[in-house]
């Protein structure tokens, strides 16, 4: 059986075929975007109600004055944001590569369900003593493990099930169901702490929610079950039987064949992590930090921001399918490169000019974030495309991104603060060398 035969979108000459069938979703790539982006949705509420519901759950586990509980809670937290992710990216995405993204699929959201299920249940450290603190690191562990997994998994899953002139926009919804998934676990943590009193979310609320995601996450399991495996991945499949190639290990395999790709994936990432770290995640913080505003008036002014993000993200990748992703990115990271310094510069202590900073730096966010799932399975055939995707982009996100609060704030405690600006204005630098260089992926037959 020939890739052609397997795959409808490639025609005999290996070239995409008519207009139509490159431009239009069929129903099975819009169940695949359904599928997987809301599945992607409940794995990211699993992974942020913990955050939502960390300063609650807290002292359960990690009781005043205990060492050891408080050293664990510090490895945890590095160990899951730094160390797992890489490695949930290697092993998940070989596992995805090997069998399929479908099952890497599953996989990864039965981990994260579990995951939850695990810290929901377990005793607290009055019960069990030093256990409780021991069972929630491995629960986190495992939780960043299947996170590192899925984005590889998931943006492989996604672009593969496009139409050709489409990817773009289909890949962009990886984006919006993890930044849909943040925001509904804030949600979440919202209505139950509504609802319930103080010792009521003390005794037992908090538990409430993490089973709550356990359960939303076997939702994820049956809808991830109802699609289809992509087209590529059956065809390389039947390559391989149809010419006996020996099962290949996909990490080695992307560091040996694909080099160049591998260093670009880490290049993109690196102006793209750091500046979404800075402006979705920490911005709010710096703000309230820096200026004095209080913290609930930079909280909203956040959310309005991400949901200006997330309604926009589509559009984005449907610009970047017309016009092409070196355009795009490029706008991304030239536009940070002139906005940071009066971005930081003009930052007051007001709700009006902290959201004026932040929508304008999302809107340029919208080039990076609607391209990084589509450019970066553009680099690699299917045989390597997840850990392609996802090994480089974690290694990235663990050096770039998660480091970025914890140096800006060194920076201003060191009175540096005023230099915040060339921090970011150096990595959307970085950024724009990497995209006016790389070559362009629209338009390129897609395996």
């Amino acid at each position: 059986m020939t890739a052609e035969a397997t795959n409808p979108r490639v025609g005999a000459d290996g070239a995409e075929p008519t207009a139509v069938h490159e431009t239009r979703l069929t129903a099975r790539g819009r169940k695949a975007i359904v599928a997987g982006g809301i599945g992607n949705t409940v794995e990211w509420i699993d992974w942020a109600v913990y955050t939502t519901f960390s300063s609650v759950f807290g002292h359960h586990f990690f009781p005043p004055g205990n060492d050891a509980a408080a050293l664990l809670a510090t490895l945890a937290v590095f160990a899951v944001g730094f160390v797992m992710r890489p490695i949930g990216a290697a092993v998940l995405g070989a596992y995805a590569d090997r069998y399929g993204r479908k099952k890497g699929l599953m996989l990864t959201i039965g981990l994260m369900a579990a995951a939850s299920l695990v810290i929901g249940i377990t005793p607290d450290y009055a019960t069990i003593g030093i256990v409780a603190p021991i069972v929630l690191l491995l629960a986190r562990l495992v939780q960043g493990f299947s996170a590192g997994g899925e984005f590889g998994s998931s943006s492989a899953f996604l672009v593969e099930s496009a139409a050709p002139k489409r990817r773009a926009f289909a890949g962009s919804w990886q984006q919006v169901s993890v930044g849909a998934g943040v925001l509904i676990a804030s949600g979440i943590g919202a209505i139950i702490t509504s609802a319930l009193s103080a010792d009521a979310l003390d005794a037992w609320g908090w538990r409430l929610a993490f089973v709550f995601c356990a359960l939303i996450g076997l939702v994820g399991i049956w809808l991830r079950t109802s699609v289809e495996e992509t087209d590529s991945f059956t065809a390389q499949r039947a390559r391989d039987e149809q010419h006996a190639a020996p099962k290949r290990n996909a990490v080695v395999a992307m560091f040996r064949d694909h080099p160049g790709a591998t260093a670009r994936v880490f290049g993109i990432t690196i102006a793209g992590t750091l500046l979404y770290y800075m402006w979705v995640s920490y911005m709010p913080t710096y703000a309230h930090v820096t200026t004095g505003l209080p913290l609930n008036q930079a909280l909203i002014a956040n959310v309005i921001a991400m949901v200006v993000f997330l309604v926009l993200l589509p559009f984005a990748g449907i610009l970047s399918d017309k016009i092409g992703r070196k355009p795009t990115m490029s706008i991304f990271a030239g536009g940070f490169l002139l906005f940071a310094w009066p971005a930081f510069t003009f930052l007051s202590g007001t709700f009006w000019s902290l959201l004026v900073i932040q929508v304008i730096g999302i809107l340029f966010l919208l080039g990076y974030s609607a391209n990084c799932a589509v450019i970066m399975a553009e680099q690699f055939p299917p045989e390597v495309r997840a850990t392609g995707i996802g090994l480089p982009y974690a290694l990235a996100v663990a050096i770039f991104g998660g480091t970025a609060p914890y140096i800006t704030t060194w920076m201003s405690g060191a009175g540096l603060g005023n230099l915040v600006w060339v921090y970011c204005a150096v990595a959307a630098a970085i950024g724009l060398v990497v995209y006016l260089t790389m070559p362009e992926t629209k338009g390129k037959v897609l395996r």
